[in-house]
C-alpha cells in the first residue's frame, strides 16, 4: 500500500469543506441590503398617530372619527408630480409607441419572418433606413455565432419569433405586448422628429399616421399631435380576488390595462364657466415657464399608470446593471392613512401641517396656497397653482400637504370606512368602486379643506384643474419604524 503524504490529505480536507455548510443551516447566502433613497422622496418614518379629526365637524360629515394607527415606513415624494416629471412620462410613451411602429413596418413590410433572416449587411440598411429600427435582438451573436454555440435563450427566441410575426401579419389588432413580449424595442438608434429630415417615404408615413391628426384636422396649417393615440398598458393583479378563489387560474386575476395618459387640458375651461382660463388651458402643461408647477388634469387611473411606469424605469436601470439584480419597491399613490400621516410632520394633533390653529405666519403671511379671507386668491401668492416646492415644508420635509392642489390617494370613499379599517396600514380599496379618497384642499378652497384630517373625493374617471397627486414607495425593511 502506497503512503499518501499528509499535506496532501490535509488539503483534500481543507478543499472539501471550503464552501461547505457542513450540515449546518446557514440559509440561502445573499448579499447585504442597503435602502436606496429615491430622488426627490422623503423618508417618512412609520409609527402610531390619531387618524381623524377631534374637532368640531364644521359640515356634519361624520365621516373621520378618531381612532389610533399604527403604518410601516415609507418614502413620499416631497412635492407634488410636476409638469416636466410628468412630461417624461407622455416623452417616454410617444418615444415607445413610434419606435413600436417603425419596428413593426421593418418587420413586415419587410418580410422578416425570423430572427436569423434580420438584414446584417451595411448596403442593407442603406437602401431602407427604417430597418434600423428592428427590435434590439443581439445581431453580432446571430451573424458571428454557430448554432451550437448559441446560448439556450438566443435559441429560444428564433424558435418562438416567427409565431409573434404571424400573429401581426393576420392580425393588425393584435395588442403591442405581442409585439415586443419577446425582442425588446431599439433604443439605440435616434427618433428623427424633424419632417424635413425624414429619411424616406415609408419613414414618413408610418412617423406621421403614428403622432399626428389627420392633416383636415390641423389648425392654421399647424401639425397637431394625436393625444389619443398616446396609450400606456399593463397589468395588475387583483390580490383581493385572487385569495378569495385560490384554486382559480393565475390569470383570471389579471386586469390587462390600456390608459390614456395625456392630461386634459380642457380642466381649465370645463371646471369654471364664465371665466377666462384660456391661456392656462393653451400653456400650462407644456410650456417650460410652468415646468415646476403641479400636473394637473390626471385622472386616477393615469396616476396609477404614472406609478407603474416609474416602477418600471428604475427597474430597468436596475437590471441594466449586472453587479445588481435587486429591483426597487413599488411606487403607488398613498393610502389616505399615510397621506395624513406624512402631511401631520409627526405633530400629535396638528390641525394643519404646520401645526395650527392659524393660517399665517408670524410676519401675517399665508401658510399655504387656497382660497383665504372672502376669496381674494392672489393674498397667499398666487391666483391658481404655485410652483410645487413653495411654501415652507412640514417637519418631514413634504411641500403643500395642504393647497395647492388635492392630492389623489390610493383609498376608496366610503363614509363609514373607518369603523372597519384594519389599526395597523388601514386601508380601503375597492377598485369597482368609483369614488376615490382626494386630500389636502387646493388654490381654490377654503381653509377647512387644508386641514390634514379633512375627507373628500373624486370619481376616478374624473380629472380637474385642482387635483394632482405625489407618489409613495414601499420602504424595504423595518429598522425604520418607531413608535411616535
Amino acid at each position: 500500500m502506497k503512503k499518501v503524504p499528509l499535506f496532501f490529505l490535509a488539503a483534500l480536507t481543507l478543499f472539501g469543506c471550503g464552501k461547505s455548510n457542513q450540515g449546518e443551516l446557514v440559509g440561502v447566502k445573499q448579499k447585504k441590503f442597503y435602502p436606496h433613497k429615491p430622488h426627490g422622496m422623503a423618508l417618512i418614518p412609520g409609527g402610531s398617530y390619531i387618524m381623524g379629526s377631534s374637532d368640531e365637524d364644521i359640515i356634519a360629515s361624520n365621516d373621520n372619527p378618531t381612532q389610533t394607527v399604527t403604518l410601516r415606513s415609507f418614502w413620499m415624494d416631497e412635492t407634488e408630480i410636476t409638469n416636466a416629471e410628468y412630461m417624461q412620462f407622455v416623452e417616454w410613451v410617444k418615444d415607445s409607441i413610434i419606435r413600436t411602429e417603425l419596428a413593426k413596418a421593418a418587420l413586415l413590410n419587410g418580410g422578416y419572418f425570423s430572427v436569423s433572416e434580420f438584414p446584417t449587411s451595411d448596403e442593407e440598411f442603406e437602401t431602407n433606413p427604417i430597418l434600423e429600427y428592428l427590435p434590439s435582438y443581439d445581431m453580432d451573436a446571430l451573424e458571428n455565432q454557430n448554432e451550437d454555440e448559441k446560448s439556450g435563450y438566443q435559441q429560444y427566441l428564433e424558435e418562438n419569433f416567427s409565431d409573434v410575426v404571424s400573429k401581426y401579419y393576420e392580425s393588425e389588432d393584435a395588442p403591442d405586448n405581442e409585439f415586443h413580449y419577446h425582442l425588446p424595442l431599439n433604443k439605440d438608434v435616434d427618433i428623427i422628429k424633424d419632417r424635413e429630415d425624414y429619411p424616406d417615404v415609408e419613414y414618413a408615413r408610418v412617423f406621421e399616421k403614428t403622432i399626428y391628426l389627420p392633416e383636415k384636422e390641423w389648425f392654421n396649417g399647424e401639425p397637431a399631435i394625436n393625444t389619443k393615440l398616446l396609450k400606456y398598458r399593463f397589468t395588475s393583479v387583483d390580490l383581493n380576488d385572487a385569495i378569495k378563489n385560490p384554486d382559480s387560474a393565475r390569470s383570471s386575476f389579471a386586469r390587462y390595462e390600456v390608459h390614456e395618459i395625456y392630461p386634459d387640458t380642457t380642466v381649465w375651461i370645463k371646471d369654471f364657466k364664465y371665466s377666462y382660463n384660456e391661456p392656462m388651458h393653451n400653456d400650462y402643461f407644456w410650456h417650460q415657464a410652468y415646468a415646476t408647477y403641479p400636473v394637473v388634469g390626471i385622472t386616477w387611473n393615469q396616476a396609477r399608470a404614472f406609478a407603474h411606469w416609474r416602477t418600471k424605469m428604475r427597474n430597468d436601470y436596475l437590471r441594466s446593471r449586472k453587479k445588481r439584480k435587486s429591483t426597487t419597491g413599488k411606487f403607488r399613490m398613498p393610502t389616505e392613512s399615510e397621506w395624513e400621516y406624512a402631511a401631520r410632520g409627526g405633530l400629535e394633533s396638528a390641525i394643519y401641517p404646520w401645526g395650527g390653529p392659524y393660517l399665517t405666519d408670524d410676519r401675517g403671511c399665508f401658510m399655504a396656497n387656497f382660497k383665504p379671507r372672502r376669496g381674494d386668491y392672489a393674498a397667499d401668492m398666487s391666483l391658481y397653482t404655485v410652483e410645487a416646492d413653495s411654501y415652507e415644508p412640514n417637519d418631514y420635509g413634504l411641500y403643500n400637504m395642504s393647497g395647492n392642489v388635492s392630492e389623489w390617494t390610493y383609498s376608496t370613499y366610503t363614509k363609514d370606512s373607518y369603523d372597519f379599517v384594519s389599526s395597523a396600514n388601514p386601508n380601503y380599496n375597492k377598485f369597482t368602486d368609483e369614488q376615490k379618497v382626494i386630500r389636502g384642499g387646493s388654490w381654490k378652497d377654503v381653509a377647512y379643506y387644508l386641514r390634514v384630517a379633512t375627507r373628500d373625493f373624486e370619481y376616478a374617471d374624473s380629472a380637474r384643474s385642482y387635483l394632482g397627486f405625489r407618489l409613495v414607495r414601499d420602504y424595504l425593511g423595518a429598522n425604520d419604524t418607531q413608535q411616535q
